[in-house]
């Protein structure tokens, strides 16, 4: 009966695997992008009220130009790399919230939050783009899906999303946030630093498609960099590649990332 067991949960594992769109690397999928959606909903209508919303300023409405300018470029490539029934499902939001933190982050279906921390290292759209391209990447390869669905089977073995909840409510909400990327993923840091990486190569590719030059990319990075001035990183920083290992990836990707830019 144990070996069948066994077996049973290594085919559910199996059975449970998923492509990440563009660059078919293969994910856990336990978790559907539908259970997890109104989590997402409620989670991020709940930080918006618990938080200062100053996307009516004009560094916020920078924030929603170029979100909306990145959102229809990436549904546009998306749909013409046969992915549209991925593009479907977005339902975009920005939102800038009044804080102090440094940090950006992006929740499944494209809620997306900018700290107004962050917006004096972005310095212009460009520079909003490079981190709204990142935090898209992160949305379109269902990096939270795939760090809930790994949560879940560390914590409760193979189970589904409700039984996860039935079992222990609050350990469930505690690997949402982790994986949404608003609670501390300190416990998913192998996880985290291999999606930052493939957000990277992606959000390259997206900010240039919606016509920002990626070449700002590695400039934005040094930036961010000196902000630690050799002190704690900022919260963008916490769980990804070193600075310098970024920057050099980002300029080994830029010849990929420059052919689909069109403003050169």
């Amino acid at each position: 009966m144990k070996k069948l067991a066994i077996i049973f949960g290594i085919g559910m594992i199996a059975y449970a695997c998923a492509k990440v769109p563009l660059t078919g690397r293969s994910q856990l999928a336990l978790v559907s992008s539908e259970e997890i959606q109104p989590l997402v909903n409620e989670q991020y209508d709940q930080v918006l009220k618990e938080n200062k919303v100053v996307t009516n300023t004009a560094d916020g409405q920078k924030v929603l130009k170029v979100g909306n300018r990145m959102a229809k470029a990436v549904e546009d490539y998306l749909r013409s790399q046969g992915y549209a029934d991925i593009a479907d499902n977005f339902q975009w939001e920005f939102n800038l919230l009044q804080s102090d933190q440094v940090n950006a982050w992006c929740m499944p279906g494209g809620k997306v939050a900018f700290y107004t921390g962050i917006m004096p290292i972005t310095q212009t759209e460009t520079g909003i783009a490079v981190v709204m391209g990142h935090e898209i990447a992160h949305a379109v390869a269902a990096h939270s899906r795939e760090r809930m669905s790994n949560g879940l089977l560390a914590n409760f073995g193979v189970s589904v999303l409700s039984s996860a909840i039935g079992q222990n409510p609050t350990l469930t909400q505690s690997i949402f946030l982790q994986s949404v990327g608003i609670g501390s993923e300190l416990g998913m840091l192998s996880f985290s630093r291999k999606h930052e990486t493939e957000a990277d190569e992606l959000g390259l590719t997206f900010m240039a498609l919606a016509g920002y030059d990626p070449r700002e990319a590695p400039i934005f990075w040094e930036r961010m960099q000196a902000q630690s001035g050799g002190q704690a990183p900022p919260e963008f920083l916490s769980t990804h590649p070193d600075p310098k290992n970024r920057i050099k990836k980002l300029n080994q990707w830029m010849p990929e990332a420059l052919k689909y830019y069109k403003g050169q």
